[in-house]
Protein backbone atom coordinates (compact mmCIF):
# COMPACT_ATOMS: atom_id res chain seq x y z
CA UNK A 1 0.00 0.00 0.00
CA UNK A 2 2.98 2.31 0.82
CA UNK A 3 3.86 1.82 -3.07
CA UNK A 4 0.58 3.42 -4.20
CA UNK A 5 1.16 6.31 -1.89
CA UNK A 6 3.73 6.94 -3.48
CA UNK A 7 2.72 7.12 -6.51
CA UNK A 8 0.05 8.69 -5.92
CA UNK A 9 2.16 11.74 -4.57
CA UNK A 10 4.06 11.66 -7.56
CA UNK A 11 1.28 11.88 -10.00
CA UNK A 12 -0.17 14.73 -7.49
CA UNK A 13 3.32 16.25 -8.48
CA UNK A 14 2.69 16.13 -12.16
CA UNK A 15 -0.21 17.16 -11.63
CA UNK A 16 1.07 20.43 -10.37
CA UNK A 17 2.51 20.87 -13.54
CA UNK A 18 -0.35 20.11 -15.87
CA UNK A 19 -3.93 21.35 -14.14
CA UNK A 20 -5.85 19.03 -16.78
CA UNK A 21 -4.51 16.07 -14.61
CA UNK A 22 -5.92 17.33 -11.60
CA UNK A 23 -9.16 15.55 -11.79
CA UNK A 24 -7.45 12.42 -12.82
CA UNK A 25 -5.44 12.15 -9.80
CA UNK A 26 -8.08 13.19 -7.59
CA UNK A 27 -9.77 10.43 -8.79
CA UNK A 28 -6.55 8.38 -7.92
CA UNK A 29 -6.79 9.70 -4.61
CA UNK A 30 -10.73 8.49 -4.28
CA UNK A 31 -10.11 4.66 -5.47
CA UNK A 32 -7.14 4.39 -2.81
CA UNK A 33 -9.06 5.62 -0.29
CA UNK A 34 -11.94 3.67 -0.57
CA UNK A 35 -9.51 0.62 -2.20
CA UNK A 36 -8.06 0.74 1.91
CA UNK A 37 -11.80 0.96 3.33
CA UNK A 38 -12.80 -1.88 1.35
CA UNK A 39 -9.28 -3.90 2.07
CA UNK A 40 -10.12 -3.10 6.02
CA UNK A 41 -13.94 -4.65 5.56
CA UNK A 42 -12.32 -7.71 3.85
CA UNK A 43 -9.65 -8.39 6.77
CA UNK A 44 -12.77 -8.03 9.70
CA UNK A 45 -15.39 -10.20 7.43
CA UNK A 46 -12.14 -12.83 7.38
CA UNK A 47 -11.41 -12.37 11.06
CA UNK A 48 -15.11 -12.78 12.05
CA UNK A 49 -15.42 -15.66 9.86
CA UNK A 50 -12.42 -17.41 11.77
CA UNK A 51 -13.56 -16.60 14.92
CA UNK A 52 -16.73 -18.02 13.79
CA UNK A 53 -15.82 -21.17 12.49
CA UNK A 54 -13.92 -21.43 15.90
CA UNK A 55 -17.09 -20.86 18.36
CA UNK A 56 -18.88 -23.39 15.53
CA UNK A 57 -16.02 -26.49 16.48
CA UNK A 58 -16.33 -25.49 20.29
CA UNK A 59 -20.02 -26.43 19.91
CA UNK A 60 -19.52 -29.24 17.86
CA UNK A 61 -16.82 -30.49 20.11
CA UNK A 62 -19.42 -30.11 23.02
CA UNK A 63 -22.23 -32.12 21.42
CA UNK A 64 -19.55 -34.74 20.25
CA UNK A 65 -19.06 -34.58 24.45
CA UNK A 66 -22.51 -35.18 25.31
CA UNK A 67 -22.46 -37.75 22.74
CA UNK A 68 -19.69 -39.77 24.19
CA UNK A 69 -21.29 -39.35 27.90
CA UNK A 70 -24.48 -40.82 26.04
CA UNK A 71 -23.29 -43.65 25.11
CA UNK A 72 -21.11 -44.86 28.04
CA UNK A 73 -24.43 -44.66 29.91
CA UNK A 74 -25.92 -46.78 27.76
CA UNK A 75 -23.23 -48.99 27.81
CA UNK A 76 -23.44 -49.53 31.69
CA UNK A 77 -27.42 -49.78 31.26
CA UNK A 78 -26.44 -52.65 29.24
CA UNK A 79 -23.97 -54.22 30.87
CA UNK A 80 -25.95 -53.94 34.16
CA UNK A 81 -28.98 -55.91 32.55
CA UNK A 82 -26.48 -58.97 32.10
CA UNK A 83 -24.91 -58.80 35.81
CA UNK A 84 -26.48 -60.83 38.77
CA UNK A 85 -26.64 -59.09 42.01
CA UNK A 86 -27.72 -59.26 45.41
CA UNK A 87 -29.69 -56.09 45.54
CA UNK A 88 -31.75 -56.27 42.31
CA UNK A 89 -33.53 -53.08 43.73
CA UNK A 90 -30.29 -51.04 43.92
CA UNK A 91 -29.24 -52.09 40.67
CA UNK A 92 -32.87 -51.01 39.27
CA UNK A 93 -32.10 -47.34 40.77
CA UNK A 94 -28.91 -47.07 39.27
CA UNK A 95 -30.31 -48.07 35.97
CA UNK A 96 -33.02 -46.02 36.32
CA UNK A 97 -30.50 -43.62 36.91
CA UNK A 98 -28.18 -43.63 34.30
CA UNK A 99 -31.23 -44.18 31.61
CA UNK A 100 -32.31 -40.87 33.18
CA UNK A 101 -29.09 -39.27 32.09
CA UNK A 102 -28.52 -40.63 28.79
CA UNK A 103 -31.76 -39.57 27.91
CA UNK A 104 -30.88 -35.77 29.40
CA UNK A 105 -27.81 -36.00 27.18
CA UNK A 106 -29.71 -37.13 24.04
CA UNK A 107 -32.06 -34.44 24.40
CA UNK A 108 -29.33 -31.88 25.01
CA UNK A 109 -27.85 -32.77 22.12
CA UNK A 110 -30.58 -31.75 19.89
CA UNK A 111 -30.24 -27.97 21.14
CA UNK A 112 -26.17 -28.34 20.89
CA UNK A 113 -26.31 -29.62 17.05
CA UNK A 114 -29.10 -27.04 16.60
CA UNK A 115 -26.84 -24.29 17.40
CA UNK A 116 -23.71 -25.66 16.12
CA UNK A 117 -25.64 -25.52 12.63
CA UNK A 118 -26.49 -21.85 13.52
CA UNK A 119 -23.09 -21.00 14.12
CA UNK A 120 -21.86 -22.79 10.60
CA UNK A 121 -24.04 -20.78 8.73
CA UNK A 122 -22.88 -17.48 9.89
CA UNK A 123 -19.58 -18.76 9.10
CA UNK A 124 -20.41 -19.66 5.50
CA UNK A 125 -22.65 -15.51 5.68
CA UNK A 126 -19.58 -14.22 6.87
CA UNK A 127 -17.76 -15.99 4.53
CA UNK A 128 -19.81 -14.56 1.53
CA UNK A 129 -19.45 -11.21 2.93
CA UNK A 130 -15.54 -11.53 2.85
CA UNK A 131 -15.73 -12.84 -0.44
CA UNK A 132 -17.71 -10.14 -2.02
CA UNK A 133 -14.77 -7.34 -0.06
CA UNK A 134 -12.48 -9.23 -1.99
CA UNK A 135 -13.84 -8.91 -5.14
CA UNK A 136 -14.67 -5.55 -5.05
CA UNK A 137 -10.86 -4.84 -3.63
CA UNK A 138 -9.81 -6.29 -6.79
CA UNK A 139 -12.23 -3.95 -9.08
CA UNK A 140 -10.94 -0.90 -7.02
CA UNK A 141 -7.40 -1.88 -7.68
CA UNK A 142 -7.78 -2.63 -11.13
CA UNK A 143 -9.68 0.76 -11.45
CA UNK A 144 -6.97 2.42 -9.55
CA UNK A 145 -4.22 0.81 -11.81
CA UNK A 146 -6.04 1.75 -15.06
CA UNK A 147 -6.32 5.30 -14.38
CA UNK A 148 -2.77 5.81 -13.67
CA UNK A 149 -2.32 4.72 -16.89
CA UNK A 150 -4.23 7.98 -18.04
CA UNK A 151 -1.38 10.13 -16.71
CA UNK A 152 1.28 7.69 -18.67
CA UNK A 153 -0.09 7.73 -21.98
CA UNK A 154 -2.65 11.07 -21.47
CA UNK A 155 -5.51 8.87 -23.56
CA UNK A 156 -8.45 9.78 -20.81
CA UNK A 157 -10.25 6.30 -21.91
CA UNK A 158 -8.11 5.08 -19.36
CA UNK A 159 -9.76 7.52 -16.73
CA UNK A 160 -13.30 6.48 -17.99
CA UNK A 161 -12.23 2.52 -17.81
CA UNK A 162 -10.50 3.22 -14.07
CA UNK A 163 -13.95 4.98 -12.80
CA UNK A 164 -15.98 2.43 -14.43
CA UNK A 165 -13.93 -0.17 -12.48
CA UNK A 166 -13.90 2.01 -9.32
CA UNK A 167 -17.98 1.95 -9.51
CA UNK A 168 -18.06 -1.95 -9.93
CA UNK A 169 -15.83 -2.17 -7.18
CA UNK A 170 -18.06 0.00 -5.04
CA UNK A 171 -21.41 -1.99 -6.15
CA UNK A 172 -19.81 -5.13 -5.26
CA UNK A 173 -19.05 -3.82 -1.88
CA UNK A 174 -21.71 -2.37 -0.93
CA UNK A 175 -23.24 -5.81 -1.72
CA UNK A 176 -21.03 -7.43 1.18
CA UNK A 177 -23.51 -5.76 3.64
CA UNK A 178 -26.41 -7.25 1.49
CA UNK A 179 -25.54 -10.55 1.71
CA UNK A 180 -27.89 -12.92 3.86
Amino acid sequence: MSEELTELQEHAEHAKHDPSLAPISLTMALLAVLLAVVTLLGHRAHTEEVVMQAKSSDQWAYYQAKNIRRHADEIFIDSTSVETTTDAAALAKLREKYSGEASRYKDEQKEIEEKAREMEAEVAHERNRADRFDLAEVFLEIGLVITSITLLSGRRIFWALGIVLGVVGIVVAATGFLVH
